[in-house]
């Protein structure tokens, strides 16, 4: 009897599900540099010494589609745009903004031609410039853009920022928008028209977010996924050839590239170590106004929860 209970128990430890490592969610992890940090984490084993199980990252091209599978994923915490954040809760989905993650969107530029007569901002008034998609933060940036100088441009939508640049070089439009890390892939012929970090203050990006329901039974968890970032960002300010390397790996790019971009990158300080920049969530919220994604302020205080970053 004895011997047939051990071979019960055996069996049911063999049979036994294992268990399943977790993932985050992180905005566009694979194309654009929100994400660096989280495949430090992930390399450096920061989750495992917090005793965490992350082994991947769940991503999407932006938007209200991070935001979904945030919601829909069996760790319902991950970095998303603060306006997908916002226009999230606008619908009522209760949701805690936890840390910020990119705290600026200086490192966003626009670029002419290498031959082109288009010098500065000024140039490109009545001049046909894209932005990347309708109520984008593309569109949001150049709308602000154009309102300092008092220009009127003919904006058009590309589609993407590969589809902008095409443009650019067919002449259908004499700038249009780019970023780390494709602005090193492409400098070699085109040109800078204007920076956004030398035109507009800093406009927080992303935030890690997560549910309201989530929080109140897993706060020590947070905790832990808030400081792995923490330490995982430290590690990228200090090591930027080690970062390039793990980042490199991860999204399977040019080294080259990924250590020029997270150079540009360090030098405007983009990763936040998770303290919350109200003044810069501020002019993010004004910039949507602008576009029409948000009405009237954002009360903070009933959306923000501060006590993961002790």
């Amino acid at each position: 009897m004895l011997i047939l209970y051990r071979l019960l128990l055996l069996a049911a430890v063999l049979l036994a599900p294992a268990a399943r490592a977790e993932q985050v969610t992180v905005t566009h992890w694979g194309v654009l540099l929100y994400g660096a940090p989280y495949a430090v984490a992930i390399d450096k084993g920061y989750y495992k010494e917090a005793g965490l199980d992350i082994d991947g990252v769940i991503t999407s091209a932006g938007g209200g589609t991070t935001m979904r599978n945030v919601m829909a994923s069996s760790l319902p915490y991950g970095e998303v745009a603060l306006s997908a954040a916002i226009a999230a809760m606008k619908q009522g989905i209760e949701l805690k903004i936890i840390h910020t993650g990119v705290r600026t969107a200086g490192e966003q530029l626009w670029v002419t031609t290498a031959d082109s007569d288009i010098k500065s901002v000024k140039d490109l008034d009545g001049k046909k410039v894209a932005f990347t998609s309708p109520k984008s933060v593309t569109d949001m940036l150049l709308t602000m853009i154009a309102d300092k100088y008092h220009i009127k441009m003919q904006t058009v939508a590309a589609g993407g920022i590969g589809a902008g640049l095409t443009m650019v070089e067919q002449k259908a439009v004499v700038a249009a928008p780019v970023m780390d890390p494709i602005w090193p892939k492409v400098q070699g012929k085109m040109k800078p028209v204007f920076f956004i970090k030398d035109e507009l203050p800093n406009m927080v990006q992303s935030v890690g977010v997560t549910t309201v329901e989530y929080a109140k039974t897993n706060g020590d968890k947070l905790r832990k996924l808030v400081q792995a970032r923490k330490k995982a960002v430290q590690f990228v300010y200090a090591n930027p050839e080690e970062t390039a390397k793990i980042v490199a790996k991860r999204y399977n790019a040019d080294e080259k590239i990924i250590l020029a971009s997270i150079k540009n990158l360090i030098a405007i300080k983009y990763w936040s170590e998770g303290e919350f920049e109200y003044d810069g969530m501020d002019n993010m919220v004004k910039g949507l106004q602008i576009i029409g994604e948000v009405d009237g302020k954002v009360d903070w205080s009933k959306v923000v929860d501060t006590s993961y970053l002790k």
